[in-house]
């Protein structure tokens, strides 16, 4: 009998230090799991910072850095990724460009930076063709014109009476400020946005991007009745018309641009 009540009372202290030991779920606590069968994964995520409480392996601060991007090994460069002009590609448009459109940009989104492109991008690196006129006019039209306008003079839709009442006036593109301005002042505001105007880089390609500017000095031509096309360049001496590259070769890249379209990598109103 002696026994009996020694093994009952043992077993009545496990039970109650297993009771009391388990812990209610609640807010970020699962509560005591027995076995929880991966169902709380301390794997790595993209850059994602997931440090689970339960991790024997490391702190809280060491999983921390171990979560942060990492830089690529130096010298390399992404699959699909333009390393820079290929001098040796045949054709006006003469540059090395994938079709993902991925081309690296090393001017970050801040005011000196954008003041350092505007001084540094001078050239186009595609010349003037009617084939990248059309390209940048199709493209203009479908994402710039709402604010700008069809000309350029930035009575788009959005701020004229039929439409609606845009806080700022969007530029006016083809004022004698903006005509003789740098196409880096262009670029920089297609690929990172200007005051209310957001950034364009994941919606329009590396080419398409330049040939949204080839289309913008056009309109500043026609506005100042000057020639902008693919064999006569009045507007400025930076442009350069493909007239003078051989007819196969023009032919060839109006044909490479109307059998497939490219897609973005890589960002309204007030001055640009």
């Amino acid at each position: 009998m002696t026994s009996i009540r020694k093994y009952f009372y043992l077993v009545s202290f496990c039970v109650l230090l297993f009771v009391t030991s388990c812990q209610q779920p609640g807010g970020d606590s699962p509560g005591s799991e027995y076995m929880p069968d991966m169902a709380h994964s301390i794997a790595y995520e993209s850059n994602y910072y997931n440090y689970y409480y339960n991790n024997t392996w490391g702190s809280q601060d060491e999983y921390y850095e171990f979560a942060q991007p990492r830089k690529p090994v130096n010298g390399t460069i992404p699959r699909g990724y333009a390393g820079g002009p290929n001098p040796s590609a045949p054709g006006a448009n003469a540059i090395s460009v994938p079709v993902n459109g991925a081309v690296p940009y090393y001017y970050e989104d801040t005011e000196e930076e954008r003041t350092r492109a505007i001084e540094e991008i001078i050239d186009n690196p595609y010349p003037i063709t009617d084939a990248g006129l059309a390209k940048g006019k199709e493209m203009y039209d479908y994402f710039c014109a709402i604010c700008h306008g069809d000309k350029g003079d930035g009575a788009g839709y959005l701020v004229r009476d039929d439409g609606g009442v845009y806080p700022v006036q969007p530029a006016i593109l083809n004022n004698e400020e903006f005509t003789a301005a740098s196409n880096g002042r262009f670029y920089h505001s297609i690929v990172y946005g200007k005051n209310l105007m957001g950034g364009y880089a994941d919606k329009i390609s590396y080419e398409e991007r330049w040939q949204v500017v080839h289309y913008i000095r056009s309109l500043q031509a026609a506005t100042y009745e000057k020639e902008y096309n693919q064999f006569v360049n009045t507007l400025n001496d930076v442009d350069r018309p493909a007239g003078n590259i051989e007819t196969e070769d023009i032919t060839a890249v109006e044909e490479n641009m109307e059998g497939g379209e490219q897609h973005s990598d890589d960002d309204h109103g007030g001055s640009h």
